[in-house]
């Protein structure tokens, strides 16, 4: 049995924190049963289908949305720090070529440790608030910026220079590609960014919080959360939600090939929620984007959907498994034009605003986050023996 030792009451939680509550955020919430989730007071689901990506970034890091005039001050003031330093810029063929087996995702840990050193970013617990608000504005318009040139660098491409002129989600697009994107494509890729800002305390939002409670850097806390970000239960699922598809190939292999899989205790990328209960309002409304667009690859996934559910309620009855943000995610990015190494480093390219807000939020608190383990191992102490 083991003995609690430490000055401190150890309290038991469950397996990886689940439905734990570790602080008060006024950022957004997820609830699973209703299956609805905000950013701050607005339905996020709601905010993707009307407001600009500037819009929504400026409601997590102001707290309000803005009119159409500071709207624009926002979206140029944003715009104006989406080129890298030259000390950065440098270093980018080296970064990509040291990253090129494991992709963008890999060199944009390394491409925002030197953003950071470049910027003089300095430790947050050093800061005011508005020093804290420049560097997370610096940081998040560095990355697509990043992703785009280390992608374009390991496929033997020049970077593409950001325009200032141009939306987020379509200079994201330009970076990627070298062309201006079709206005319709480019506003499926705003509408999904959106609707993955944020998304409660998932795993690296919760590092991002982590590392901003030792008052360390802007850098080092995006740094980490993107690391937690490249573990395939995280954010690797899109892609991996096509290769489902690909393996499916037609429809009337559906049903054996889900049964066989689920049968042998394996997981179906793409279904599943740790926290919704009902259907995921992301994979609904990407799930219409992608009807939007039409063809026999959004009709094989709907097809694909409805039998994976109808064969999952079969097989595990009174689990609610449907489809997540990543099965339609795939889907949409695909239609646009997106390759599937740069699904998660798409992700990466919203959700760095929510970080970014998680750790304003963060470092306004001067308490490290520092929970405690129980040891289990042999019983001290031991007698060392000699060598």
């Amino acid at each position: 049995m083991a003995i609690n030792r430490t000055a401190t009451p150890l309290v038991d939680v469950p397996r990886g924190l689940a439905g734990v509550v570790v602080t008060e955020t006024e950022i957004g919430d997820v609830r699973g049963r209703e299956g609805f989730y905000h950013y701050r007071q607005y339905s996020a689901v709601e905010l993707a289908r009307t407001r600009r990506f500037e819009d929504v970034w400026h409601l997590l890091v102001h707290g309000t949305l803005p009119d159409a005039e500071r709207g624009a001050a926002f979206a140029a003031e944003t715009a104006a720090l989406r080129r890298l330093p030259e000390e950065l810029r440098a270093s980018l063929p080296a970064i990509a070529a040291a990253s090129r087996a494991s992709g963008p995702l890999a060199g944009l840990r390394t491409g925002l440790s030197l953003l950071g050193a470049a910027r003089g970013f300095r430790p947050l617990y050093d800061l005011d608030a508005d020093r804290r608000r420049a560097d997370t504005l610096a940081a998040c318009a560095a990355v697509p910026t990043l992703l785009t040139a280390l992608y374009r660098l390991g496929r033997g491409l020049e970077p593409v220079e950001p325009r200032e002129d141009l939306p987020y989600a379509a200079n994201y697009l330009y970076m990627l590609t070298g062309s201006v994107p079709d206005p319709r494509r480019a506003r499926a890729v705003e509408q999904y960014l959106i609707s993955t800002i944020d998304h409660g305390f998932n795993a690296s939002t919760f590092t991002a919080r982590v590392v901003a409670s030792t008052g360390a850097d802007t850098a080092a806390c995006l740094t980490g959360a993107v690391g937690a970000l490249s573990g395939p239960l995280h954010g690797g699922a899109p892609s991996r939600a096509l290769d489902t598809l690909d393996a499916i190939g037609t429809p009337d292999r559906v049903d054996s090939w889900i049964r066989e899989r689920v049968l042998a205790g394996e997981r179906i990328m793409g279904f599943g929620h740790a926290v919704y209960r009902t259907e995921d309002p992301r994979s609904r409304m990407l799930r219409e984007i992608a009807l939007g667009f039409g063809g026999p690859r959004v009709e094989f996934a709907v097809e694909v959907e409805r039998r994976v559910e109808a064969v999952l309620a079969e097989l595990k009855p009174g689990r609610e498994l449907h489809t997540n943000v990543e099965f339609y995610a795939g889907v949409v990015m695909e239609l646009c034009g997106l390759p599937r190494e740069m699904f998660t480093p798409t992700f990466a390219a919203g959700r760095v605003v929510g970080w970014s807000a998680n750790i304003l939020e963060q470092a306004a608190d001067s308490k490290i986050i520092r929970p405690a383990a129980r040891y289990v191992g042999p019983e001290p102490a031991a007698t060392v023996p000699a060598a």
